[in-house]
């Protein structure tokens, strides 16, 4: 009898088991078709109000584009056969998920980058895998909050501030060419430039937001190589549809390896804000006792825990590291990109370079120090040549390809197209920079272009390596005098030339060009160094 109750008590323990599961399962698929259905009407909703705009080739309804958005030289090469095929902007699928419309034109671009900041949402394709990293930061950040650091955090790129930046841009210039030389020296002056100004850029970075020198171009770093791997695991995650949901990324490899980079970042940044904070209580009871004490040069995050809101409120100290982290993040990979394809462009049209060499030259006359050349906050003002050098490099290979945006209301664009709220738009900032009806011979070098005297027949957003509008780039003036000086002190002291990948065996001339993060090259950018002395200067090479 106990015998046959077991076994009763066996079996309805795994028939009772089994209903759970079949009502778990039940409630998943209804769950699932639920969530599908809603994906498949979302996504028939916008193709029908995105279809005013012209939509090349899809491999199917359903899967639309998705696979053919590349992070190559075939990448960019498709952005320029889009453009010539549809002038200004067209629709764009990756799968049910992400409906785009990308633009290209001036006068299409400039509506949306031109939108109020209040109805301007940054969109969850680009910006989302930068969240656990940058927080809501003012990069990643919306309405009334964006606005409310925007104020704050203006202070801190003001001119007057800039300018004490400008004696560290030059001190780390200086340790990169002493690099240069060293090199040269052991007969090694094909150099790839990438890794040394990457280097160079993170090290000015540290100096100017923390005052921390971290001798990274010498020695390595934890923080700098977490920063490093960062960057390069965000580029994996977003080639990867599938890793775009956070419950299936934090559970592979790259995740956990994200997790382990992001701990280092936010561990260095929190003592440091913290640090300082206590510095700064310190030194107001200090000026208290001893008001005629001199005063230490405030740093980027000196200034925004000083800044206070009409409220007199400031940042927490979470949203200052927040600023600080993305300070980091979007000033180095930038600058050192524009740098990178400045000497490049340089290299290749040798008479340009001499000319920017000769502005520099005539400016630094009489100027010799026991520790060699400097240059000035008031000196880049004076570089009208190479600072059109500069813009036309930003222009052929801006660093940043696209930005994107979503608006909480519908978009009227030209020709009576309509971008429906909830939609993505991708500013192609390259396809702007190389539209055949915006610019004469668009993937030509020709600084002329900026030739003060041509601007006024230039379209206002046909020029957007900084973005544009009430969401601009708040470092672009601090980009821009960083470039100056590195630029002009590196022409000063070297010539360039095109030099060769050691393992391809190929000149830089035939580049391949790597959209990542920023605009890198495959395999590196190598140039062929040779250091000037006040002699071989007086020697221009030929074209």
């Amino acid at each position: 009898m106990s015998l046959l109750r077991g076994v009763l008590l066996h079996v309805l323990s795994w028939a009772g088991l089994c209903q759970i599961l079949y009502a778990v399962c039940t409630g998943l698929v209804a769950v699932v078709g639920a969530w599908t259905v809603r994906l498949l009407v979302r996504h028939a909703w916008y193709t029908h109000r995105l279809s005013c705009f012209s939509k090349p080739h899809a491999d199917s309804w359903l899967m639309g584009h998705l696979g053919q958005m590349q992070s190559t030289e075939e990448g960019l090469l498709q952005v320029d056969e889009l453009v010539q095929t549809y002038k200004h902007s067209c629709s764009w699928f990756l799968g049910p998920f992400y409906h785009l419309v990308r633009v290209f034109h001036p006068d299409y671009v400039k509506p949306l980058l031109m939108a109020p900041a209040s109805i301007t949402v940054k969109d969850e394709l680009i910006y989302d895998h930068l969240r656990p990293w940058l927080g809501q930061s003012l990069l990643l950040s919306n309405g009334e909050q964006w606005s409310r650091k925007r104020r704050l955090l203006t202070p801190a790129f003001h001119f007057d501030i800039l300018k004490n930046y400008v004696a560290t841009f030059n001190t780390s210039t200086n340790t990169m060419h002493d690099k240069w030389r060293r090199l040269v020296a052991e007969g090694r002056t094909n150099t790839e430039m990438f890794d040394h100004i990457t280097l160079m850029t993170l090290d000015s970075l540290l100096k100017c937001a923390f005052s921390h020198n971290s001798n990274c171009q010498e020695s390595t770093s934890e923080y700098v190589s977490a920063i490093v791997e960062l960057s390069d695991l965000i580029i994996d995650r977003r080639l990867k549809i599938l890793h775009h949901w956070d419950w299936i990324y934090w559970k592979t490899q790259q995740g956990k390896q994200f997790k382990k980079a992001l701990s280092v970042v936010h561990r260095f940044t929190r003592e440091v804000v913290q640090k300082r904070r206590a510095l700064i209580c310190q030194q107001r009871d200090t000026e208290a006792d001893f008001p005629t004490a001199p005063q230490r040069k405030k740093d980027f995050v000196d200034i925004i825990l000083l800044s206070r809101d009409e409220d007199g409120q400031g940042l927490t100290d979470e949203e200052i590291q927040a600023e600080a982290n993305t300070f980091m993040f979007a000033g180095h990979d930038t600058t050192a990109s524009a740098i990178c394809w400045t000497l490049y462009n340089l290299a290749r049209h040798a008479h340009y370079q001499e000319k920017c060499r000769q502005e520099v030259v005539e400016l630094m006359k009489g100027r010799e120090r026991r520790d060699g050349h400097e240059i000035e906050w008031e000196d880049l003002s004076n570089l009208t040549f190479t600072t059109m050098c500069i813009r036309e490099s930003l222009r052929l290979h801006s660093p940043v390809q696209a930005v994107t945006r979503k608006y909480t209301q519908d978009m009227a664009l030209p020709g009576d197209r309509t971008v429906p709220e909830g939609a993505i738009c991708l500013v192609s900032i390259y396809g702007t920079h190389h539209n055949p009806t915006v610019w004469t011979d668009p993937h030509e070098f020709n600084p002329l272009r900026f030739d003060p005297a041509n601007k006024e027949s230039q379209s206002s957003h046909a020029f957007i390596p900084f973005s544009s509008g009430p969401r601009n780039c708040i470092g672009q003036k601090f980009a821009l005098a960083e470039l100056r000086v590195v630029v002009a002190l590196t022409l000063l002291r070297f010539r360039l030339t095109p030099g060769e990948n050691p393992e391809l065996g190929t000149s830089s001339g035939g580049v391949r060009r790597l959209p990542q993060l920023v605009l890198r090259a495959e395999g590196g950018l190598w140039l062929q160094l040779e250091p000037l002395t006040t002699a071989n200067m007086e020697e221009p090479l030929a074209e």
